[in-house]
């Protein structure tokens, strides 16, 4: 409607400038005027003038736009971004990191050897094998990671887009590389189409596009000729070894490797009901192709995981992930994942010390490799390592900076040193991008900011999302004690005791967090240190503000020294917030 009108405006202006002419008589009629009345030269000046004068404003307002910071102007996912350094104080509670890292790298132009594989969308008929075209571009993805001169962008990152109508500049930009891989998957019985083509994200200039077609047995040379035309059309260098081979699916038959997908895509999303039914079928895959470790690996991956998400048996399943892991390796021995599950296992059995050196061996193997760098910094969070679990963490999100775990656990680095408005924004953003489990960093933040509406409601859900095996209702109980003293903490000390005396640790790691904000540390200690874990729940507010109390306590040398952290602190030295006494007992803030 403005345009419109300033259109209808700006013709009824021209034809009366064109017939009239304004004098200091008023409006008089062009044809009526000699030359010594009119007025247009003095005219012509001040128009003149006056464009000079909005020129110069334009020129300053823009200036001042682009070169004067406004604060609350910084873009939410780099003010969630992880810091450059951490505060040479570990012990200040207000160390914080500047999130210039990501507006840096904004400005920087992306490297032009980088790349992002989005997920291949699905046209098959049957829509239920979108795991399938999610896996062959995750292959594709992993294939390019491995060659060194190459930049990758994270899985998590890249297939974030999926569905979404981002711009292939917005894209490019928010993961920070200079060409996109995009493609679909058509399959049909055994008859398999697959098309690829590679943008550049500048000019959105098609440099290379191409369509293969084939059967099911044909995946792997259709995955590893789209890897290599890719690298060629980069231009990148490829080792000795990647010149036989650039993806490594683990097996020759197709039907072993569909299942594997399928149970990939299972632990990806961390879909707990699902992974019943994704280990049933990963036994299938291995009695197809023995020596399947990638199968053994995933396997272990999801029994690992499984007393956590859903709350089964905890001996009898980390007994068959480490049986899982030890036949993966036993397969193939440079394999990083194998030695991560091992290690996760062994720290859930406060065996610290061995955890640590797997997650060595495994980052020996493969430095980049994510799961096994997300894991080792939950290990460093848990066992008190404040600048190496930051330091980690930062590296987790350079491999993939929409890992939603990661951003969340980001937030919660952000409350602890006191950052609430830019936590929320980083635990919002990995709620945003699929985290589960945001609420248990989101409580606080809320509670510490006064809304207490919010954060009861937040605390509540943090319990019911880790207490899987807790009954219905326990969440708002514990939320209450948490907001309130007297009776409702009363009340919700009384619930969680009742919990930890039941021979059922499936709930543990939550009950000792329980534990730990409602105010009885000591006895959270006791649980921590003398039954398995089901989770490392209980590390968020051990290390944090709220555990202060805990780490003061007179019980805690005893309980470092129990719970097998004092072995490990003995052999890496002790964490940022603690000091070794005279008498060999750990001290901490």
């Amino acid at each position: 409607v403005l345009v419109g009108l300033l259109a209808f405006g700006f013709l009824a202006a021209l034809v009366v400038s064109w017939i009239y002419e304004l004098t200091p008589d008023g409006l008089r009629r062009d044809g009526e005027l000699g030359a010594a009345q009119s007025i247009a030269p003095q005219t012509a000046r001040r128009m003149d003038r006056m464009i000079i004068v909005v020129l110069l404003l334009g020129l300053g307002y823009f200036a001042f736009d682009k070169f004067v910071p406004a604060p609350g102007r910084v873009d939410v996912v780099n003010e969630a971004s992880p810091p450059a350094a951490v505060a040479a104080d570990p012990a200040d509670s207000t160390a914080a990191a500047t999130a210039a890292t990501a507006a840096q790298d904004a400005r920087t132009p992306a490297d032009p050897k980088s790349i992002a594989v989005l997920a291949f969308a699905n046209m098959s008929a049957d829509k239920d094998t979108e795991y399938f075209s999610d896996g062959v571009a995750e292959e594709i993805l992993n294939a390019l990671a491995k060659i060194e001169d190459l930049k990758v962008a994270g899985r998590t990152s890249s297939f974030y887009f999926k569905g979404r109508n981002e711009t292939l500049a917005a894209i490019g930009n928010t993961l920070g590389v200079a060409h996109v891989l995009e493609g679909s998957v058509r399959k049909q019985g055994e008859r398999l189409r697959i098309s690829a083509k590679l943008l550049r994200v500048s000019d959105g200039l098609e440099l290379w596009s191409e369509t293969f077609d084939g059967t099911d047995a044909d995946i792997f040379a259709l995955q590893e000729n789209i890897a290599r035309q890719v690298a060629s059309q980069l231009q990148v260098a490829l080792d000795a070894g990647q010149q036989a081979r650039l993806v490594d699916s683990g097996t020759a038959n197709p039907e072993a490797y569909a299942i594997y997908l399928r149970a990939t895509d299972v632990f990806n999303r961390r879909a707990g009901p699902e992974f019943a039914n994704a280990i049933r079928q990963l036994e299938q895959a291995v009695a197809l192709d023995p020596g399947f470790a990638r199968a053994y690996s995933r396997m272990a991956t999801l029994q690992v995981l499984w007393p956590e998400y859903v709350g089964t048996d905890l001996a009898e399943s980390r007994k068959a992930a480490l049986a899982n892991a030890r036949r993966a390796l036993a397969l193939q021995p440079n394999f990083a994942e194998p030695h991560a599950v091992i290690a996760s296992v062994l720290q859930f059995r406060n065996d610290y010390l061995g955890a640590r050196a797997e997650y060595e061996k495994a980052l020996s193997i493969d430095a980049d490799d994510l799961t096994s760098s997300f894991w080792y910094y939950v290990h460093l969070a848990m066992t008190g390592y404040e600048r190496e679990r930051v330091e980690r963490l930062h590296h987790v999100l350079v491999l993939d900076p929409l890992l939603p775990n990661a951003l969340n656990h980001w937030g919660g680095t952000l409350e602890n040193q006191g950052d609430l408005d830019a936590a929320r924004r980083a635990v919002e953003r990995a709620r945003e991008v699929g985290a589960a489990n945001t609420d248990i960093y989101l409580g606080f933040i809320s509670l510490r900011q006064g809304r207490r509406a919010e954060a009861r409601a937040e605390l509540a859900h943090a319990v019911e999302v880790f207490g899987a095996n807790l009954p219905p209702g326990t969440g708002a109980i514990v939320a209450d004690g948490i907001l309130d003293d007297g009776e409702p903490r009363a009340r919700a000390l009384a619930l969680v005791r009742k919990f930890v005396a039941q021979p059922d640790g499936a709930s543990s790691a939550i009950l000792a967090w329980s534990l730990i904000v409602l105010g009885a540390a000591d006895e959270a200690m006791a649980i921590i240190a003398a039954r398995p874990m089901n989770g490392s729940a209980w590390q968020t507010a051990l290390w944090s503000p709220r555990g202060q109390a805990a780490r003061g306590s007179p019980a805690f040398p005893g309980f470092a020294r129990e719970s097998g952290l004092a072995a490990l602190w003995d052999q890496y030295g002790p964490p940022d917030l603690c000091n070794k006494d005279a008498s060999g007992h750990y001290v901490c803030q």
